[in-house]
């Protein structure tokens, strides 16, 4: 079964930009799959939320309720790493894919070459 890595940045698409993560990806992926995030990501969202305000603030808030309304799946992680490169160490493993949009992140990723499930003109996802 496929799991696929939601990045922090890629849960805020939907108020950001008005897409579905959920249902392009559903559209993208025909093979059984599950979502997760890494703690860490929790705690990005979370502190988001406390620190910023208006737009940023929302779609923090909306991501941390879609991930439990979605039932996504936190993997717990040693949390004395960023977040970018747990992400790059679990991904190594063939079974993963990652949503994100972090330019850098998707450079580190392709050098690994591992899949990345990215937005593409603003309106839908796309496999890489």
């Amino acid at each position: 079964m496929k799991q696929i890595i939601l990045d922090t940045n890629f849960l805020l698409i939907p108020i950001q930009f008005k897409v579905d993560i959920f249902s392009e990806i559903d559209r993208l992926i025909s093979e059984p799959y599950k979502l997760c995030i890494i703690d860490s990501t929790l705690d990005e969202l979370n502190k988001i939320k406390e620190t910023a305000s208006g737009k940023d603030k929302n779609a923090a808030n909306l991501a941390i309720q879609l991930l439990k309304a979605k039932n996504v799946h936190t993997i717990t992680t040693s949390k004395d790493k960023n977040v970018d490169n747990l992400i790059v160490e679990l991904a190594e493993s063939p079974e993963y894919l990652v949503a994100t949009q972090d330019k850098e992140l998707k450079q580190r990723l392709k050098a690994n070459k591992i899949k990345i499930i990215i937005l593409k003109q603003k309106k839908y996802l796309e496999i890489t």
